[in-house]
């Protein structure tokens, strides 16, 4: 039986480009030579290519993405190995042109894609199946709202959050009400909609949820202890944050906190892999966000997971190339 072709698909339009970089490089190293012949693609805003061996560029042909290598010759590929954070590749933008262009790729569709990666209507559609989340102000840009009337609903202090952004870019812990104008100004720069939350207080975790060999489950429940206010993008890249697996909690709240997460997982429709964050207040499990294109570099949660669950990246990628390519 002849190799299939499988391209990792990395790189994206956001700063989150040189995480998916480094995840893209792990899942390139880690995909069984024996059963796929591996290639690079990256992504980028103003190109789309194939990197060979050699570090050498070839075009990306957008009308069936394929490499285009001049002289009539071009390489299609059976599954891409889709590893972009942010947009296009976490928000259903490229998943919607691989639909188009009749390419198969990993992890979820494009409806999940996008819907996860707005965070007011994810809330919004898992409360309905009675999963609880913070209180919330939804704003798009040039709509007033005055600091009086956010500190009435919601008390102090807040976070304010693009509601479309991976990698927490753009939130701010707000503590005191003449802080909000700077917040709502710098969320705004990463999206035109924001979401104000009041704080929970409690313990947050990082859980990894996918559908693994035909079963989903929890890779793992991870407790998050940052070194600064909150779980920002310095926390989670580049090591401002304590993170241990497995969480320090007892055994009826990691029941819960599995139960959540699966059934929020569930009632999204979700494959591949995934990322959800949770705050347990009072032993219960309040859903922030959920991640469907989480990092996968070295030093990133989900493979940390996947090495104490047992399993190995490399049975992770192939399970996820396998499921793309029966699909």
């Amino acid at each position: 039986m002849s190799k299939k072709n499988v391209a990792v698909v990395m790189g994206g339009y956001s700063d989150e480009y040189k995480v998916s970089l480094k995840s893209g490089q792990l899942i390139f190293d880690s995909l069984d030579r024996e059963a796929y012949n591996v290639y690079k693609v990256v992504i980028l805003t103003d190109e789309w290519y194939f990197s060979d061996e050699n570090d050498n560029k070839k075009p990306i042909n957008k009308a069936d993405f394929s490499a285009d290598f001049g002289n009539g010759e071009s390489l299609k590929f059976d599954v891409c190995f889709n590893i972009i954070h942010g947009t296009p590749g976490e928000n259903g933008i490229l998943q919607a042109y691989w639909d188009a262009v009749g390419q198969k790729y990993t992890g979820c569709d494009f409806y999940q894609s996008a819907l996860t990666f707005n965070k007011k209507d994810t809330l919004a559609v898992l409360s309905k199946y009675g999963i609880p989340s913070a209180k919330s102000i939804y704003l798009r840009k040039g709509e007033e709202i005055s600091n009086d009337e956010i500190v009435e609903k919601l008390g102090l202090p807040v976070f304010v959050k693009p509601n479309q952004s991976g990698s927490s870019l753009g939130i701010s812990k707000v503590k005191e009400k003449s802080e909000l104008a700077k917040a709502l100004e710098v969320a705004y720069k990463e999206d035109d909609e924001i979401l104000i939350e009041s704080a929970l207080n409690g313990m947050e975790v990082s859980v990894g949820v996918l559908d693994y060999k035909g079963e989903v489950i929890v890779l793992g429940i991870t407790e998050i202890v940052p070194d600064k206010e909150f779980f920002d993008y310095e926390a989670k890249y580049e090591g401002a944050s304590q993170e241990i697996t497995p969480a320090r909690i007892d055994e009826e709240t990691r029941k819960k906190v599995e139960e959540i997460s699966i059934k929020a997982y569930k009632s999204l429709g979700m494959s591949g892999f995934s990322r959800s964050e949770f705050i347990i207040v009072d032993g219960i499990p309040h859903l922030l966000e959920m991640n469907t294109n989480p990092g996968f570099s070295p030093a990133s949660i989900l493979p940390q997971q996947a090495k104490i669950y047992g399993i190995s990246i490399k049975d992770l990628c192939g399970n996820e190339v396998e499921k793309a390519l029966n699909k």
